[in-house]
């Protein structure tokens, strides 16, 4: 849910005038470095990572004016990525040599802007939620003039020698992985820089660093485990998983078949024997529900129909039972790589009745597909005596079969 236009967080009955700053004047060598750009510019779910990033402070409606901080080169670069990206709160200023100045940088823009508050956020971070925003920006209304999102450290954690050899085991109690976007009263952050600055200090690793080295406090909230900075080639192929649209692969087959009534003594249909005075007549058992069905089933893949796997004229199928057929199309179903999620079978028949045997029907398409049995549909339907089904000379199936591909279950 997106948060209400000038959302009024409470502290001495004032409206805060909130400016983020999203930093992106980093090379990225970890993440290929400019051989590959930049890696803000490099694209996860066919957008670049800074648009994601950019996008999501441009969403949070409490905030009132974005400043991207860019590489001097990257003009060109930034300018393709924010196509698309509404842009009416944002603008943009050149880094410096470090992260540090560039956030320096940022933060003098922002002066003219005269914030309350300041968000400072990696422009790596593309999966940061409104919830994190959110709980830095309450913390802050709060009067805490420094707010860190972090996540408590789970990992044991070993401290080494230069040799690589385990020295001791470092006691995870107490502390926190640092995220951004850390937040500030916008006063405190720019006078702690700025000082930085003047004593030619800029081996600051984040901003909340300076506020401890300004003997100022820093209030910890919760962060968000999928709120990573994108740092290695790695996490751009997890991010681009995680980011790209996902579209299920499903198809959808068809199948008919139609056999004449002999004299006989039973009908096979979905592989169930029915007692009845005739019996269907082909080269199988000439059950029309599984050659239906078989034929679905194949479709969805393209792997022709039931004849181009077992023509009639193949001695060896001659009152062969038709759940060999079907269960040889779904291992080709899952040989390519589906997942049968569906079957379903009307037969057309004037006699015998199918409601009585509705269930074992259903029951054995589930077996031979290897599927659950809600996910098999057996109905019946008569042809109102007309034409030769009205006849009662033969016995129609029409199935319709549904498989995903590519899906994990």
């Amino acid at each position: 849910m997106r948060l209400g236009k000038h959302i009024q967080f409470m502290s001495n009955s004032i409206n805060h005038n909130i400016v983020a700053i999203i930093v992106a004047a980093g090379r990225g060598e970890r993440a290929g470095g400019l051989k590959n750009g930049p890696k803000q510019y490099r694209k996860v779910g066919k957008r670049p990572i800074i648009a994601h990033t950019i996008e999501k402070f441009e969403q949070f409606e409490g905030i009132n004016h974005i400043i991207v901080v860019t590489h001097m080169d990257d003009d060109a670069l930034i300018s393709e990525a924010c196509n698309g990206v509404n842009q009416d709160n944002v603008s943009f200023v050149h880094g410096g040599a470090t992260r540090q100045q560039s956030v320096l940088n940022g933060l003098k823009a922002a002066s003219e802007l005269k914030p309350d508050l300041v968000l400072i956020h990696d422009g790596v971070r593309p999966f940061i939620t409104n919830e994190v925003i959110t709980g830095v920006i309450k913390a802050l209304s709060n009067g805490h003039q420094a707010v860190l999102p972090a996540t408590p450290v789970v990992d044991t954690l070993k401290r080494a020698g230069s040799d690589m050899h385990i020295e001791d085991t470092v006691s995870r109690d107490n502390l926190f992985a640092a995220q951004t976007p850390q937040g500030f009263a916008f006063h405190a952050i720019l006078a702690a820089h700025l000082e930085a600055e003047r004593l030619a200090r800029f081996d600051f690793t984040d901003d909340c660093a300076l506020i401890e080295w300004a003997d100022g406090k820093v209030l910890i909230v919760p962060g968000d485990a999928d709120n990573i900075k994108i740092t290695t080639t790695e996490d751009i192929e997890m991010a681009n998983e995680k980011l790209m649209p996902v579209f299920a692969d499903v198809r959808t087959g068809n199948g008919y078949d139609v056999h004449q009534l002999v004299d006989g003594d039973h009908v096979t249909l979905c592989g169930i024997d029915i007692p009845h005075n005739k019996s269907l007549s082909g080269h199988s058992d000439a059950d029309v529900a599984l050659h239906a069905l078989t034929d679905a089933l194949l479709a969805t893949c393209g792997e022709g129909d039931i004849g181009d796997h077992f023509p009639p004229s193949d001695p060896q199928w001659k009152g062969a039972a038709s759940y060999i057929f079907l269960e040889h199309a779904a291992q080709i179903i899952r040989d390519h790589g589906g997942i049968i999620t569906n079957a379903d079978v009307s037969l057309i028949a004037e006699q015998p009745k199918i409601g009585p045997h509705r269930q074992k029907m259903r029951e054995s398409l589930a077996k031979i597909l290897d599927i659950d049995v809600v996910r098999c549909s057996v109905k019946a339907t008569t042809n109102e005596k007309i034409g030769f089904i009205g006849r009662e000379e033969g016995i129609a199936a029409i199935a319709t079969a549904t498989v995903v591909y590519g899906a994990k279950f």
